[in-house]
């Protein structure tokens, strides 16, 4: 997956996700709108075969988009770990 800038201001972040789905950008959304901050976390893919995600996120200002995504990321990434460290243990 690459992650390109479209559109970048103090609040709002447009970005486009080449490679991901809908799978990884509802995980990256719902994840990303629990920071109390974020304002605005959604995406759109416009063609179901051919398309790729673009993900819009806007904040209150009091924390930046880049800031929120980053976390929201960096919690998924740690949730996806314990679930492979639990895989691991209980899937012998």
């Amino acid at each position: 997956m690459e992650i390109t800038v479209i559109e970048e201001t103090k609040n709002k972040l447009v970005l486009n996700i080449a490679g991901g789905g809908h799978t990884i950008c509802n995980a990256i959304k719902n994840t990303v709108s629990q920071d109390k901050n974020v304002k605005i976390a959604a995406y759109k893919i416009d063609h179901p075969l051919i398309g790729e995600p673009e993900m819009i996120i806007e904040t209150n200002g009091k924390v930046s988009p880049k800031a929120a995504i980053k976390k929201a990321i960096k919690k998924l990434s740690n949730d996806a770990d314990k679930l492979k460290k639990s895989a691991a243990k209980e899937l012998k």
